[in-house]
C-alpha cells in the first residue's frame, strides 16, 4: 500500500514547483498590452521633444533678431528720438484745427497761410465739415525723422522720397505747407480752397496745401509726387 504522507509531500511539491496555467494566460494577455502600448508612448514622447525643441528654436530666434537690430542701430547710430510739441508734432487724433495756436505746429506756420485756413475753417464748418490740421510747421529734425521713417518702410529712398520731402526741400519746416484731415475735410479743400489762395500740391497727397495763387484765382496743375 502506497505512503500516503510520500505521496502527499510529493503532490504538494509539484503543486508548488510548477505555476499555474492560469498565471501564464495573464502574463502572456499584460505582455501584449504592454507591447501595444510601448509605442504610443514613444509617439507623444518624440512629439513633445519636437514641441519644445521648435518653442526652444524660436526663442533663440526672436532673441538673435533683437539683438541683431539692435546691433545695426548703434553701428549705423540710429536711435529712437521722442519728438515733442515743440518738434512740429501733432496729436494723430485729428483734434487739432488751426485755431489751437498753443501748438508750435500751428503758431510756426506762414502767417497768410494761417489765416487761409482760419477762413476756410470758418466757412467749411458752416457747411458741417471740421477742417483739422493733422501737421503745419515741422523741425529740420522731425522732417528727417519722417523722412528716415518712410525710407525704412518703403524700403529704398527713392520710393520715400515721393511722400516725403527732406529737410531742405520741405514747405513744413519752412511753415508754407499745411496738412488737411480727415477725407471729406481735404476733398472740400480741393474743390473750394482756391477761393482762399488754397491749392492741392501733390496728385499723390489730397491733404497737402500751400498758399499757390491770389484768393480767387487758379491753382497749377499738380506735380505727380514731392519727388518732383
Amino acid at each position: 500500500m502506497p505512503d500516503r504522507r510520500r505521496m502527499s509531500g510529493v503532490t504538494e511539491r509539484e503543486t508548488l514547483e510548477c505555476p499555474s496555467t492560469g498565471g501564464k494566460a495573464d502574463e502572456r494577455v499584460g505582455g501584449l498590452a504592454g507591447r501595444r502600448w510601448w509605442p504610443w508612448y514613444w509617439l507623444v514622447a518624440a512629439l513633445c521633444v519636437t514641441v519644445v525643441i521648435v518653442l526652444m528654436a524660436w526663442s533663440m530666434t526672436t532673441s538673435v533678431s533683437g539683438t541683431v537690430s539692435s546691433a545695426l542701430d548703434e553701428l549705423t547710430g540710429r536711435e529712437e528720438t521722442a519728438f515733442t510739441a515743440e518738434d512740429g508734432a501733432l496729436p494723430d487724433d485729428l483734434s487739432v484745427t488751426a485755431f489751437d495756436t498753443h501748438y508750435p505746429s500751428i503758431a510756426r506756420m506762414d502767417e497768410e497761410l494761417l489765416e487761409a485756413v482760419q477762413e476756410a475753417s470758418r466757412d467749411a464748418l458752416e457747411e458741417g465739415i471740421v477742417l483739422h490740421v493733422t501737421s503745419g510747421w515741422r523741425s529740420e529734425a522731425y522732417q528727417q525723422h519722417l523722412l528716415d521713417e518712410a525710407i525704412r518702410e518703403h524700403g529704398s529712398r527713392e520710393e520715400a522720397r515721393e511722400l516725403v520731402s527732406t529737410p531742405e526741400e520741405s514747405m513744413h519746416v519752412t511753415g508754407e505747407a499745411v496738412d488737411i484731415g480727415p477725407t471729406d475735410a481735404a476733398d472740400w479743400v480741393i474743390r473750394r480752397g482756391a477761393a482762399y489762395g488754397l491749392c492741392q500740391v501733390y496728385a499723390n497727397e489730397m491733404w497737402h496745401f500751400e498758399l499757390l495763387t491770389e484768393p480767387g484765382g487758379e491753382c497749377p496743375a499738380r506735380l505727380p509726387d514731392a519727388a518732383d
